[in-house]
């Protein structure tokens, strides 16, 4: 869908999202991109969580504390520092450089402050049920920005790391991805609530439909149909080749809750907005690697600690996750 007469850019939107916390996302969305850069394609990551996992797990603390400090300012490099005019209404978005921080992948880095414009997108929804522009204006505002900083990149891919919630943010974030993949990790409560993430999606896609029906013309639109790509068991431990029994009787448990809490949902809604259904891959739980993988701000198979043998194994794992995202979408 084009925004405002700009054509919506190319590359796929995806959002990593699963409202439920701990269940290894930040990790999951790094090393995703990393992957995918290792396979030649430009990922731009966008910090779309006010928690800035994601830019803390990327740039160094003091860096972060710097960029945090000057966000406010003409010369911040924050999301914020970008949407701070329209959560302010004082204008448009700010332009700020994305940071490359591995090979082929480029960030938007996050910011504390982003609760403030989250804070406005109420207010900006419900002036869409108005037909007032400027709720379009500040609703669409992400996606507008994110779209001009993609292009002007060549990205193949963007990835929002949504937060672990299902507020106004979250709300706009979904509706401007073209898919969503599900992380899910292998315990009872990651279980309990995915029963919520299908509806909860349903009801956002079926009242951007009708604000969509009540927009004026020459407004910026969400395309609004936010397709699964798939689902992510991790974190689990293996005996051997397998994961271990205590782990491995939940796998049955996450297929049968995606499938009808969120997939029999959305087919109900439209049948498109099922591009896979099955598992992306299995990430198990990397221990110490993931640890440094946080620490060092690297993928899991350049950290400075584990076997060879365990970064191999990550390398193939997320290659492998990579590969089937890239023939998917």
């Amino acid at each position: 869908m084009s925004n405002n007469g700009n054509p919506r850019y190319r590359a796929p939107r995806i959002a990593v999202f699963n409202h439920k916390g701990g269940v290894g996302k930040t990790t999951l969305t790094v090393n995703i991109a990393a992957a995918l850069g290792s396979l030649g394609k430009r990922v731009l990551l966008v910090d779309s969580d006010p928690q800035c996992n994601l830019t803390s797990y990327l740039i160094e603390e003091d860096v972060l504390d710097d960029m945090l400090d000057s966000s406010d300012s003409a010369s911040g490099r924050t999301l914020w520092s970008a949407l701070k005019p329209i959560a302010e209404a004082l204008g448009t978005t700010n332009k700020i450089p994305p940071v490359e921080r591995l090979q082929n992948v480029y960030l938007l880095p996050g910011d504390i402050q982003l609760s403030f414009f989250e804070q406005e997108l109420t207010t900006m929804w419900a002036d869409c049920y108005q037909r007032k522009p400027k709720g379009f204006r500040g609703t669409t505002a992400l996606s507008v920005f994110v779209n001009e900083i993609a292009a002007d990149l060549g990205a193949d891919f963007v990835f929002y790391d949504a937060g672990p919630n299902i507020g106004p943010l979250n709300r706009i974030v979904l509706l401007d991805s073209d898919f969503f993949i599900v992380p899910a990790a292998c315990d009872l409560f990651s279980i309990r609530a995915l029963k919520t993430l299908g509806h909860t999606l349903q009801m956002w896609i079926q009242e951007w439909e009708a604000m969509v029906q009540l927009a004026p013309d020459n407004v910026s639109l969400l395309p609004g149909k936010p397709a699964l790509l798939g689902y992510i068991p991790q974190r689990f431990r293996v005996y051997g080749s397998h994961p271990s029994l205590s782990y491995a009787r939940f796998l049955p448990q996450i297929e049968r809750q995606i499938h009808s809490d969120i997939v029999a949902v959305l087919q109900r809604t439209d049948p498109r907005l099922i591009r896979n259904s099955h598992q992306l891959g299995q990430i198990k739980d990397f221990g110490s690697l993931s640890s440094a993988s946080q620490r060092e701000g690297k993928p899991l198979w350049e950290v400075s600690v584990g076997t060879g043998e365990q970064r191999d194994e990550a390398r193939r794992e997320f290659h492998a996750v990579a590969e089937k995202i890239v023939h998917l979408t």
